[in-house]
């Protein structure tokens, strides 16, 4: 079984961009923090929510 290159590099770079966040949640976690985030990371979360289907796809 292969794995699909292109969508791990994708999750890889949007936990990339999301890692100040996460250290932020981390350390201190509100609920605001946490829906905050969509807001100023659209594109990261969409590339978690669709990965399932990117693999799938990519097959």
């Amino acid at each position: 079984m292969r794995l699909p290159l292109v969508p791990i590099v994708l999750v890889l770079l949007a936990l990339l961009d999301l890692r100040t966040e996460l250290q932020l949640l981390a350390d201190h976690f509100t609920f605001a923090s946490v829906a905050e985030i969509p807001r100023h990371h659209p594109l990261a979360i969409a590339v978690l929510l669709l990965t399932p289907w990117m693999i799938r796809c990519s097959r």
